[in-house]
């Protein structure tokens, strides 16, 4: 039974999406501010699969979550977005989540999304090698770490699967449509802010100049490249 942390200060919200997603299955943990979500996931390091973050919290705020969770935690986070927020999606995704829906929460959707998160963390890639090099990047499929000479990086699960789907890749363009399919596990159509902001993130980390990307290229109108050394 997956382990939802459900964060949202609207009590109404909050007790609907609780009953309905622990109908589904789930077992789910509700908080109510971004204090509280930080100490579950932080100070009591409870054990939780999924975390489903609202952004306007009071407080402490679901952006500033985030990006605590994310400096420690590779636990996936969907953010709980209101329609007609893209700067806010945007800054969210570069804050570390995963994912996200958009308010009002439809219970299924938010299940369906959850279920794909979980698979994309605990399903291996079946390609080979089992260690992946490119270049100064090497990445251990079955321990799902990468490395940049000899040093590990802090990557998130998308992070590492998105990595590992340029270096399978490597010296192809991928386009953003093909990237939501292998990576997010599904179709997802017409938003490409995830990928852009999953591939801001893993320049931030594996490129000595992100503003000058020399590994990860982009392809303009196409997409992405992986740089074969």
């Amino acid at each position: 039974m997956p382990a939802i942390l459900l964060v949202e200060d609207d009590d109404a919200l909050a007790t609907a999406l609780d009953l309905a997603l622990t109908r589904l299955g789930h077992d789910v943990t509700v908080e109510r501010s971004g204090e509280a979500a930080l100490r579950t996931l932080l100070h009591e390091r409870r054990a939780i699969d999924v975390v489903v973050l609202d952004l306007m919290l009071p407080g402490v705020d679901g952006f500033e979550v985030c990006r605590r969770a994310r400096g420690s935690l590779t636990t996936p986070i969907i953010l709980l977005t209101a329609r007609g927020d893209p700067i806010d999606v945007v800054a969210g995704l570069e804050c570390g989540a995963d994912d996200y829906v958009v308010k009002p929460a439809e219970p299924r959707v938010l299940d369906a999304r959850v279920k794909a998160v979980l698979r994309r963390v605990s399903a291996p890639s079946a390609a080979t090698p089992p260690v992946l090099r490119v270049g100064s990047i090497e990445i251990d499929r079955a321990a799902m770490v990468a490395t940049r000479h000899g040093e590990e990086l802090a990557l998130s699960a998308v992070e590492t699967r998105l990595l590992l789907e340029f270096a399978d890749h490597a010296g192809q363009v991928l386009s953003r449509q093909s990237l939501l399919r292998r990576v997010w596990d599904y179709g997802y159509v017409g938003d490409s802010r995830l990928v852009d902001a999953a591939v801001a993130r893993l320049r931030a980390k594996i490129e000595d100049d992100p503003g000058k990307p020399a590994v990860l290229k982009t392809v303009r109108g196409l997409g992405y490249r992986l740089t074969k050394p």
